[in-house]
């Protein structure tokens, strides 16, 4: 599980130092590929703590959850509503290289430490805010978290209208929009560092989530506009002896492929499916009578079988399955951390670079565990200092 890569384990971001504002997941998911590849993240929470940190699964009062999004990072916990802790934050500013915050916009600047006063302090200071509609526009202050989002972008309905006999839009589990904003926060930010390098100066950037989810939907934003034409090939899992496999021959030669694997070359001449336009409007058809083959096999039968032929194919697997998928294991997709309550997996970037680590971090910070640390290396406060902010109920 380490780099792939031979030669020097460089840190890609190394000297380069993050104020992170952010709580739950579209926020922490970025800050901590930041961390991933070497930057120092402080983490400045609420002296209650991102609410995550109380999420199962727990073990010993500690969250797996929280650790997976956190790793590497440091901790502050303050009170940011404090003048005084205010003060202290802009007096950091200046040593730090990127401010990253997923509050409703407006909550910054009622603290005082919005992009138009902490860039004032510090100009070469990046700014990224994450929120769910942006940070302008008639929706900006509406509170949204992912599944809000998914209905909102539009993901929901299409998602529907690809099943044939759902009658109201699927239960949300998984959240694309946090992970989805995230990433392009990250892209964001590494795209400021580089025109910094240029020009000297940082700037703001403002990520909606429900833009990263709109733009996801590349041909349905262009069926939307140009409906009309028949329904695109849907994939459907196909049934097997002891579960479903999905199966994708999209092009001509996959096709080819197919018909020898399931033993029907016979249809390559099939007037149903002797071009790609015939296959697309006799595509259920077609699956139909591949699923009558892989109803005989069992899943790794039939994947074996239609691999070995290079169908694209792949076997439907609970998240437990994934963690011990040797081609997972074989690229070091999963880094094992300890956060004082025993050691779990968490995922890496699913990049490898040939001259830079780029790996979760061993290490999960309790509650506002960095902080007093922090602010006497980079302010110089004495014990004395970070009696008083305790004693006022503004610092842990």
């Amino acid at each position: 599980m380490s780099n792939p890569y031979p030669g020097p384990a460089r840190e890609a971001l190394s000297g380069i130092r993050v104020l992170d504002f952010t709580s739950v997941m579209a926020g922490p998911f970025a800050s901590r590929m930041l961390a991933d590849l070497g930057a120092q993240v402080v983490k400045i929470e609420s002296l209650e703590g991102d609410q995550v940190r109380a999420r199962p699964p727990r073990r010993d009062g500690r969250s797996a959850y929280f650790g997976h999004l956190n790793a590497g990072k440091q901790s502050l916990a303050c009170n940011l509503k404090a003048p005084a802790i205010r003060d202290l934050i802009q007096q950091m500013v200046p040593g730090f290289d990127i401010v990253i915050e997923n509050f409703r916009p407006g909550v910054m600047e009622r603290f005082g430490l919005d992009y138009a006063t902490l860039s004032a302090i510090h100009p070469r200071l990046i700014y990224c805010s994450i929120s769910g509609y942006g940070q302008h526009g008639p929706k900006a202050h509406h509170p949204a978290y992912a599944p809000v989002i998914h209905a909102a972008s539009g993901f929901d309905m299409v998602n529907l209208n690809y099943q044939d006999d759902a009658q109201r839009p699927a239960t949300s589990g998984v959240f694309i929009a946090d992970v989805l904003g995230g990433t392009h926060a990250f892209g964001a930010i590494q795209a400021a560092l580089y025109q910094r390098e240029k020009t000297g100066v940082g700037q703001n950037i403002d990520v909606s989530m429900l833009e990263a989810m709109v733009g996801m939907l590349v041909y349905e934003t262009q069926a939307a506009q140009f409906p009309g034409d028949a329904r695109r090939p849907l994939y459907t899992p196909l049934r097997t002896l002891d579960g479903f496999i999905m199966v994708a021959p999209t092009s001509p030669r996959n096709f080819e492929q197919l018909t020898q694997a399931v033993g029907h070359p016979e249809w390559q001449q099939d007037p149903r499916f002797l071009t790609n336009a015939d296959r697309n409007a006799n595509w259920a058809k077609l699956l139909s009578l591949v699923e009558e083959w892989t109803r005989l096999q069992t899943g790794a039968q039939a994947e074996a079988i239609l691999a070995s032929h290079g169908v694209p194919c792949a076997l439907y697997r609970g998240v437990e399955e994934v963690l011990d998928d040797p081609q997972l294991a074989a690229r070091g997709a999963f880094t094992r951390i300890d956060d004082g309550a025993g050691p779990y997996l968490v995922t890496n970037p699913p990049f490898r670079m040939s001259d830079s680590r780029c790996h979760a971090r061993n290490h999960v910070s309790a509650l506002g565990a960095d902080g007093a640390a922090i602010l006497t290396a980079e302010l110089g406060l004495s014990e004395g200092d970070l009696a008083a902010l305790r004693a006022a109920g503004d610092l842990i």
